[in-house]
């Protein structure tokens, strides 16, 4: 023990001399920015713009500008291009001006253009900006310096819109979607856009005079050109905190903000090849739903929102996988309520205490018979939440939510009565944040608390399967200096779960931790316990803005006993990890390069018995070329390790060294036929290969129409997949046989998307994706020597491996025989989506929906063709009609 803790602590040492090292070398080497760099910036807060009062039926939005009252709102002028030409004049000129009244905030914007055939003006829905030429609002509504609303319209009339979290204009929520309007029309000599923005869908200071930070963007796709009223230099980080000032709004009446958005529904699964003996298969199986959503102001800053049945809104299904690993997969949410202000329940520090599709999530509980109905989700029977942020500069966010007890049906061919099993508890969900700003480069810190509770009774199976309570609790800190130049980050967590001793013995032998291994010596593991206690720090140093040079460092620490996953995300606990980023980068265009990076990186974790997990480092750079492409090229290493997930409970194992080369290239990504393409390429000392190719080409062959393909085919060939744990007589390895083999998985999959747009409110959209995968396991064998990569093959010694009939493998080690199920498999998969949207008037939508998923799998291994892909459009399966009509009621 004392050897390891020497160890343990000598590899400390020496990844804090090469941190410390990479940190003063920087700072030696680093130099100021440009004095043009740091005269703009000087110069951006004393930028000033005032808007003027109108009277509501003064302005007509048709984009045209030709009202009176324009005439007398002062021009925002004085525009500075960033690409390709960082501080010179715009190549064309751009004003933009203000207006208000009692409801909202109007903006019209004139973009002059030498030719109009240079104005870029293709159609797409929503946010679908890539090929168009817009302009940007951005306002800071709170003149906090951090945070930062985003309007903008292309000069098609396509509308985008997003919401900055914090002071950083490449990091947006994508998912802000307000109600609001905008009109553009193109002209011999330019085009002109007018904008309606309410000033219910803002949240800002309660006072008499308001005063904004502001900010204007125009994209030029047809020069490359980026133009801004208050430009941030290439080096230096930053977003709100560098706006001008917005003046000149006042007086504006008390609001409740009362919002109604109801939506009624309806769905038909249609079987393909229905089984008659099917009791819960009727061939259309039409269901029905309807919900709302409630959204009330409490002042101009804060909201309450409060849903019943809330709509999962998902129109585009997850993407297909075959999952080998023994972790979770995470996908994005993309439920409305939990969409809007879900920035509030997270933090830049630590981001895994909350996970919103833990809330309605399917049930887990497995069930048997021949023919099953399951749920598809946990009926949320409510939910509410309050967020906003007061005057002070303290942010709040609660969020509360009851989802429903769930029943499977079941049913067996010989048996006419159904079974109903309960398969999910009613559960109540609570999760609360408070941050608090300071300092005058808007450092941050917060605390975070959640809560699961179940209603599960002792004795009853699920009281066996899940946590009855579960409370987490964290805080963090971001340290910010010489504004935002610097970040120091601190924090540090703990988790509780109460529950029966089964369900808290299923969290301890989770993959996640692993508790029960019987080389474990540093954690206490007790399948009588009835409560569970871990905890989670950590801390992270980084320079984010400066001519060259940047750095991170970054360490954290998760206790064996940590669990989050109740509500939150957590792949695997047990683990001390440091890690380092050293970066080099030029922004200055020359002859050779526009840009480039360059840098190295440290990967290093020990789990708490101080083992090794994982010892890699890295070289990264990216390219930017003269015209517009760009290139990236990765180098990754990995040294013998070991990993204490291997044997799924087992002893530790060593991981071989390996590495992985990628390499990716792009064209243009104001091109009107975008394109790129990434290969990876690695190998392990054991045989191991990973060969993964992808390529997306996007085509507009007409202004309304684009189409983009997305294929991509990977082989890999894992030399330790985990295949079973069984009994054994010999105590090498604990008593227990730990099989495992290689496996040969190939994937081939075609994501395919065409859309089409009538106009920017009436869209249609397709998405497909065909997918085949396969894995042919070979090599079986068992882990002869703990902590170590040596196993005894079944093909040598004497042993003999057969294929049974019923699809098992069995061994005969000359005194008996054992058997375990064949893996190998051949997947194929079919989904897509067609989807007609229309939102017929501001913030009401009607949506038809038709989904196919497809489906089927043998157990062949043989590997795939490219053929296989296009088999999958003939396998078995569903097709789902969805209608869904949404209606926004602006009641106050």
């Amino acid at each position: 023990r004392f050897q390891k803790m020497s160890i343990f602590f000598k590899n400390c040492f020496f990844s804090a001399v090469r941190s410390t090292i990479a940190l003063i070398t920087s700072l030696v080497l680093v130099t100021t920015s440009q004095s043009f760099a740091q005269e703009n910036l000087e110069n951006a807060v004393s930028k000033e713009v005032t808007a003027v009062r109108a009277d509501s039926d003064a302005i007509r939005l048709d984009g045209h500008l030709d009202e009176s009252i324009w005439t007398t709102a002062p021009t925002m002028s004085n525009f500075i291009q960033k690409e390709p030409v960082e501080g010179a004049d715009p190549t064309d000129l751009m004003t933009v001006k203000f207006l208000y009244d009692d409801d909202a905030l109007y903006v019209g914007a004139h973009m002059y253009a030498q030719a109009r055939e240079w104005i870029q003006a293709p159609l797409g829905r929503r946010d679908d900006i890539r090929l168009g030429e817009y302009i940007m609002i951005s306002l800071d509504t709170f003149l906090d310096r951090r945070t930062a609303y985003t309007f903008g319209v292309t000069a098609s009339g396509v509308r985008l819109d997003h919401f900055h979290p914090e002071d950083r204009e490449w990091h947006p929520d994508r998912e802000f979607d307000p109600v609001w309007k905008a009109r553009t029309v193109i002209t011999d000599k330019g085009w002109t856009a007018e904008m309606w923005i309410p000033f219910s869908q803002l949240r800002f200071n309660n006072k008499s005079s308001q005063v904004w930070g502001i900010n204007a963007k125009r994209w030029i796709p047809s020069r490359n050109e980026e133009v801004y009223w208050v430009m941030i230099p290439r080096t230096v980080q930053g977003w709100a905190s560098r706006f001008g000032q917005l003046h000149g709004i006042y007086g504006l009446p008390p609001s409740h903000r009362v919002e109604l958005l109801p939506y009624i529904g309806g769905r038909s699964t249609f079987t393909r090849t229905p089984n008659p003996a099917n009791p819960f298969d009727n061939r259309i199986n039409f269901s029905g739903r309807a919900g709302a959503d409630f959204k009330f102001g409490l002042g101009p800053n804060m909201t309450f929102e409060a849903t019943v049945n809330p709509d999962f809104g998902q129109i585009e299904a997850d993407p297909a996988e075959v999952n080998l690993s023994a972790f979770e997969t995470f996908f994005d949410e993309r439920r409305p309520f939990f969409i809007e202000g879900n920035r509030l329940l997270s933090s830049r520090v630590v981001d895994n205490y909350y996970y919103s599709r833990r809330i309605g999530a399917r049930p887990r509980k497995s069930v048997s018979g021949d023919f099953t109905d399951y749920p598809l989700e946990s009926t949320i029977l409510g939910a509410s939440k309050v967020t906003g942020r007061l005057a002070s500069g303290t942010s709040l966010a609660f969020l509360g939510a009851v989802t429903d007890e769930e029943f499977a049906r079941t049913a067996d061919r010989d048996v006419e009565e159904i079974q109903l099993t309960r398969v999910s508890p009613r559960s109540m969900f609570a999760i609360g944040r408070v941050e608090q700003e300071f300092g005058s480069s808007v450092s941050t810190a917060s605390l975070m608390v959640t809560a699961v509770h179940r209603d599960v009774t002792k004795g009853e199976p699920l009281s066996e399967l899940f946590a009855r309570d579960a409370l987490t609790a964290n805080g963090d800190a971001l340290l910010r200096f010489k504004e935002g130049e610097y970040e120091l980050g601190f924090q540090g967590g703990m988790s509780y779960l109460r529950g029966e001793p089964g369900a808290i013995q299923r969290i301890q032998e989770s993959p996640v931790r692993l508790m029960h291994r019987p080389d474990i010596t540093y954690t206490n593991y007790d399948p009588n316990r009835t409560q569970l206690v871990g905890g989670k720090g950590g801390a992270s140093f980084r320079r984010t803005s400066g001519r060259h040079w940047l750095w991170a460092s970054r360490f954290d620490v998760e206790s064996p006993e940590l669990e989050l996953n109740d509500i939150g995300r957590l792949s695997r606990g047990d683990g001390i990890q440091l890690n380092n980023r050293l970066t080099y980068r030029e922004t200055v265009p020359g002859k050779l390069f526009r840009a480039y990076r360059i840098g190295v990186l440290t990967r290093t974790e020990w789990n708490f018995g101080l083992d090794r997990q994982r010892n890699g480092y890295g070289m990264y750079s990216s390219t930017t070329w003269p015209n517009f492409w760009r290139s990236e090229l990765s180098v990754n290493i990995d040294r013998r390790a070991q990993d204490h997930t291997l044997t799924r409970g087992g002893p530790s194992m060593e991981t071989p060294n390996g590495w992985l080369v990628r390499g990716e290239l792009r064209n243009n990504s104001a091109s009107k036929t975008r394109w790129e393409s990434e290969i990876k390429y690695g190998r392990d000392e054991d045989g191991g290969f990973v060969f993964d190719a992808e390529a997306e080409i996007s085509l507009r062959p007409r202004p309304r129409l684009e189409l983009s393909v997305n294929p991509s085919y990977s082989r890999e060939i894992f030399t330790q997949q985990y295949i079973a744990t069984l009994a054994r007589s010999t105590h090498e390895t604990f008593g227990s046989r730990y099989i495992f083999s290689h496996v040969d998985r190939s994937t081939f999959v075609m994501q395919t998307r065409l859309n089409y747009t009538f106009k920017p409110d009436l869209t249609i959209d397709l998405y497909a994706e065909p997918f085949a995968a396969s894995g042919d396991f070979f090599n079986h064998g068992e882990l002869a020597v703990p902590r170590t990569r040596q196993t005894h093959a079944y093909t040598m010694g004497g042993l003999t491996t057969e294929l049974l009939d019923n699809d098992t493998l069995q061994v005969t080690d000359g005194q008996g025989t054992f058997t375990f199920a064949n893996k190998d498999f051949n997947v194929l998969s079919f989904r897509s989506n067609i989807v007609l949207r229309w939102e017929w008037q501001p913030g009401s939508t009607f949506f038809f929906v038709w989904q196919q998923d497809r489906f089927s799998e043998t157990t062949r291994g043989q590997r795939l063709t490219g053929r296989d892909l296009w088999r999958s459009l003939t396998a078995q399966g569903q097709d789902i009609f969805l209608i869904k009509a949404s209606f926004w009621l602006p009641i106050g």
